[in-house]
């Protein structure tokens, strides 16, 4: 979204290691991150929670956007910050820029209602199927993860450019980062393996490489594949627990 708005110059971008620590997420030189956050020299993410609240008490997550002149958190909700790009810098870019709407007007009650479910079944269904612990919460959640990547092949089938038709919205810049997501890392490490996404869903994967190669500056130039799967890979913290029993593709499907 920063890509796509051009917003560059109000917006900087500081990295993480992909590595998940005993104390959260923290800079290390290594790939993309920093050895130490380059405005107040703190190695872990939690130093700018504690610094917003001293009195935090809850996750250290990301994305998180920080205001340097109030010296405070203005967000950490994904969801959210694409929406706070959309429109608060508009007064201040280009028109060629400030015209890019991913929540058209015309369009919103759609997207929300689409948001809502690829969100809970896709987005979230990736992560309630990989940390079920018990096999009743596994296949309370991988059935309908499949039934909704179903869905948005369907959906896609038609022959519309992107998830809302021939409009980039923010259902795209969403879904994204599951769907690139997906082999390298949920269907194995995540045990969401009742089919890959480029062999399973035709649609959905045109869809995910024309994102990928047509838009190379929003989408190629902000993956960063070996970071992600070495990341998710990083089993030692038991980010990913053991129990339920994967499923396997049946043998007449795989003929």
């Amino acid at each position: 979204m920063r890509k796509l708005k051009g917003l560059e110059e109000f917006i900087d971008v500081v990295w993480l290691h992909w590595a998940l620590g005993e104390k959260g997420w923290y800079f290390k030189e290594e790939d993309n991150s920093l050895a130490k956050d380059p405005y107040y020299g703190y190695t872990l993410l939690r130093e700018f929670y504690f610094k917003a609240d001293p009195g935090y008490d809850k996750r250290f997550t990301v994305p998180m956007l920080w205001d340097r002149k109030y010296e405070t958190i203005v967000n950490n909700e994904s969801s959210e910050i694409i929406r706070i790009f959309n429109t608060a810098f508009n007064g201040q870019l280009p028109p060629e820029k400030a015209g890019i709407d991913v929540y058209p007007e015309d369009l919103r009650s759609e997207i929300d209602e689409v948001n809502e479910w690829v969100y809970n079944k896709v987005n979230n269904g990736v992560y309630k199927t990989g940390f079920a612990t018990t096999q009743q919460a596994y296949d309370e959640n991988v059935y309908p993860l499949f039934e909704s990547l179903e869905r948005l092949d369907k959906r896609l089938s038609d022959g519309r450019e992107f998830i809302m038709g021939s409009k980039l919205t923010e259902v795209d810049l969403r879904l994204y980062p599951t769907i690139v997501r997906f082999d390298a890392a949920y269907f194995t490490l995540f045990r969401c393996n009742i089919k890959m996404i480029r062999y399973g869903y035709p649609y959905l994967h045109k869809w995910l490489l024309h994102l990928y190669y047509d838009f190379p500056e929003i989408f190629k130039g902000t993956t960063f594949l070996e970071q992600l799967k070495k990341g998710y890979a990083s089993t030692r913290f038991g980010i990913t627990p053991a129990g339920p029993i994967p499923l396997i593709m049946e043998r007449q499907a795989a003929l």
